[in-house]
C-alpha cells in the first residue's frame, strides 16, 4: 500500500506535488479546528453570525457569513465555527503558486514552495481559525490573479478585479492597501478606462455595506479611524518591531531582508508583491506611533516575502538547503506547540484551554438568570458560546464600545433577575458582591439585581457646548434627554447619576457628577439645564463631551452623540 502511495506520488507534476502537501495540511487544520477551543475573537464573530448583517461594529460581513454556513454544516461547535476558513488556505496558497510558478517549474520548485508556505509561522496559525484574516488572503489571492491578468491585456480582467476588490473590501478594510499599493507600482492602471469600470463594479457590490454603515452613524470606519487611537507609547513601536521578526519566521529574517534586495521582477505583479511587505509593515510601522498594532494585520506581506525568497532561494542551491532545513525545523516546533493546542500537557494559561469548566463555573453560579458583562465583549460571547447562557456585555467608556450595541439583549432582559459583572474592589456596600476563580485561572466577581432595568438607549441630545472654551469657562448647556423604555427613570434619588463625561483618546475619561435630581417619564422626553465649569486639568487637550447615565457597579458609554471641542490652556 504504501509503495503504491509513493509511486503515485512521483508521478504527480509539480502542480500535483503542491496540491498533494497543501491537502495534507488542510486535513491537519481541520483535526486541529475541532480540538482546539475557540479564542476569544473567533467566539465574538460567532456571535456576529447569530444575526446576519451587511455590516459589524469591527469588521465587514464576510467573516460571520463563513461562520454561518460552517454552523449549517457542522452545529454550532469549534469545527463548524472554523471549517471554511481551514478550506480558504489550501485554496489560496495554490491559486499564489500558480500565479508566482516559473514557466516550467520542477518538483523541486513545488516542495520549496510548500516548504516556505508552510514555515511561516503567521500562515500557520491564521490556517485554521476563524478572524478575517483569511479570507482577506483568500481574496487578495484573487485580486492579484485578476491584477495580472489586466495588466496582461485580458479583455473582461476588469469586471473579475471589480469582483475581487469587493471581495477583499467584505473580507477585511485592509485590503484598500492592497490596491493602493498595487497601483503605486503600476499607476499606468489609472489611464485605462476598464480600470474605472472595475472600481464602480466594486462599489456597486458594496453600496449594501455602505448603506448599512449610513444606517449605523459609520461606527465601523469612525472606529477603525479615529476609534483606536491611543497616545504615543514607545513600547508600541518596540512590540511591533519585535513581533515583525518571529510572525514570519526568525530563522528567515536575514534571508527575506538578502532576498528582497537581490530579486528583481520583470513582471507587474512580481513588482507589486515586491512592494507589499514594504508598504504593509512600513504602513503599520507609522500606525503603532498611534496606537497598538497587532502583528497580524500585515499578513499580506506574507505574499511578499514567500514571492521574493521562494524566486530567490530557487536559484540559490546553498540558500534553497539552508531553507528546506530550517523549515523542517520550524514544523517540527509548531508541531509541539499545536498538540499543546490540543492537549494542553504543559497545563498553559491561555484563552483556548479551561473554556468550558471556566465558563461552566459563571453559567452554575448564575443558576440561568442572564449574566451582563463588564467589558469583555469577547468573553461575553464565548461565555454564551460554551454554555449557551444568556449574556450581554455593556460598552465601557473607559475601554471601547463593540458590537453588542447593536443587539436587543440588555432590554430583553428587563425586569428579570440578572448577574453584573463589577470590579472586585467595588465601593458600593449596599450591595452583596461575590467573587469565584475560574480554571483558566481569571476571577469573575458579580453582585445580583434583582430587577434590572437598562439605560443605555436614553438618548442624551445637548445644545451650549463651542468647538473652543478654556479653563476656568462656566458652560451653559441645555440637555434634551428621550427615553425609548416603557419604565420612568429616576435619576439622582436612587443609584443612576447623571454625568458630564470628557473623553480623549482611547483611555482618558475625566467624569463630573451633575448633581442633577430629576425623573424621566417612560417613552418620554424632556428639556434640562446643566451648568459645568471647566476644570483647569482639562487644559491643552481636545476631548469628546457628552453625558452619560451611570449606575452603581456597572459601566457605561456616552448616551446620545457626543461633540468635539478644545481646551485652551490656562
Amino acid at each position: 500500500m504504501m509503495e503504491k502511495l509513493r509511486t503515485r506520488y512521483r508521478s504527480l507534476g509539480p502542480d500535483g506535488v503542491v496540491a498533494f502537501w497543501l491537502g495534507l495540511w488542510w486535513l491537519l487544520n481541520l483535526v486541529q479546528a475541532g480540538c482546539t477551543e475557540l479564542a476569544n475573537d473567533e467566539a465574538y464573530y460567532h456571535m456576529f453570525a447569530e444575526r446576519l448583517s451587511w455590516g459589524y461594529f469591527d469588521h465587514p460581513p464576510m467573516t460571520a457569513l463563513l461562520v454561518w454556513l460552517g454552523e449549517r454544516l457542522f452545529g454550532v461547535t469549534e469545527l463548524g465555527v472554523r471549517f471554511f476558513f481551514t478550506l480558504l488556505q489550501p485554496l489560496y496558497l495554490f491559486l499564489f503558486w500558480r500565479l508566482i510558478r516559473p514557466e516550467a517549474p520542477s518538483r523541486r520548485d513545488a516542495t520549496l514552495y510548500v516548504m516556505l508556505s508552510a514555515a511561516t509561522l503567521m500562515l500557520q496559525l491564521y490556517g485554521f481559525i476563524a478572524v478575517p484574516d483569511g479570507p482577506l488572503m483568500f481574496t487578495t489571492a484573487l485580486y492579484l490573479l485578476f491584477f495580472k491578468r489586466f495588466n496582461e491585456g485580458s479583455r473582461g480582467a476588469w469586471l473579475w478585479l471589480g469582483v475581487a476588490m469587493a471581495a477583499m473590501a467584505y473580507s477585511k478594510y485592509h485590503g484598500a492597501l492592497v490596491v493602493l499599493f498595487s497601483l503605486a507600482v503600476c499607476p499606468r492602471m489609472l489611464l485605462r478606462p476598464r480600470f474605472y469600470l472595475g472600481c464602480m463594479v466594486a462599489l456597486l457590490l458594496f453600496v449594501p455595506h455602505l448603506l448599512w454603515q449610513y444606517d449605523n452613524d459609520w461606527a465601523s470606519f469612525a472606529y477603525h479611524l479615529s476609534g483606536r487611537n491611543s497616545v504615543f507609547k514607545p513600547g508600541y513601536v518596540v512590540e511591533f518591531l519585535g513581533n515583525m521578526l518571529v510572525v514570519f519566521n526568525p530563522f528567515f529574517v536575514p534571508l527575506y531582508v538578502q532576498a528582497w534586495r537581490k530579486v528583481k521582477p520583470q513582471t507587474t505583479v512580481g513588482r507589486a508583491l515586491k512592494l507589499l511587505p514594504v508598504a504593509f509593515i512600513g504602513f503599520f510601522l507609522l500606525s503603532s506611533l498611534r496606537g497598538y498594532v497587532q502583528p497580524q494585520w500585515v499578513i499580506v506581506s506574507c505574499f511578499g516575502l514567500v514571492y521574493v525568497l521562494f524566486d530567490y532561494a530557487r536559484r540559490h542551491p546553498r540558500t534553497r538547503r539552508y531553507v528546506m532545513r530550517a523549515g523542517g525545523v520550524t514544523i517540527a516546533l509548531v508541531a509541539l506547540v499545536r498538540i499543546e493546542m490540543i492537549f494542553n500537557p504543559l497545563g498553559v494559561r491561555f484563552e483556548v484551554f479551561d473554556n468550558r469548566a471556566s465558563y461552566g463555573a459563571i453559567a452554575e453560579a448564575a443558576d440561568g438568570r442572564p449574566v451582563i458583562f463588564r467589558q469583555g465583549y469577547a468573553v461575553a460571547a464565548k461565555y454564551a458560546f460554551y454554555t449557551g447562557g444568556e449574556a450581554y456585555c455593556q460598552p465601557n467608556i473607559r475601554y471601547r464600545t463593540h458590537q453588542w450595541q447593536f443587539r436587543d439583549d440588555d432590554s430583553r432582559f428587563t425586569g428579570r433577575e440578572v448577574l453584573v459583572e463589577c470590579p472586585a474592589d467595588m465601593a458600593d456596600t449596599t450591595r452583596e458582591v461575590r467573587s469565584l476563580t475560574m480554571a483558566n485561572g481569571r476571577s469573575f466577581t458579580w453582585f445580583v439585581d434583582p430587577a434590572f432595568h437598562p439605560v443605555r438607549l436614553v438618548d442624551i441630545a445637548f445644545t451650549g457646548l463651542p468647538g473652543r472654551v478654556a479653563a476656568g469657562e462656566t458652560l451653559r448647556l441645555e440637555l434634551r434627554i428621550r427615553n425609548p423604555y416603557p419604565y420612568a427613570i429616576r435619576v439622582g434619588a436612587d443609584d443612576t447619576q447623571l454625568v458630564m463625561l470628557w473623553k480623549h483618546g482611547r483611555f482618558r475619561v475625566d467624569e463630573f457628577p451633575t448633581g442633577e435630581t430629576f425623573t424621566i417619564p417612560a417613552d418620554s422626553e424632556l428639556t434640562r439645564g446643566v451648568t459645568f465649569t471647566v476644570l483647569p486639568q482639562l487644559a491643552g487637550e481636545t476631548f469628546d463631551v457628552g453625558f452619560a447615565l451611570r449606575r452603581e457597579g456597572y459601566t457605561n458609554w456616552f448616551n446620545g452623540k457626543s461633540v468635539p471641542t478644545e481646551v485652551g490652556n490656562l
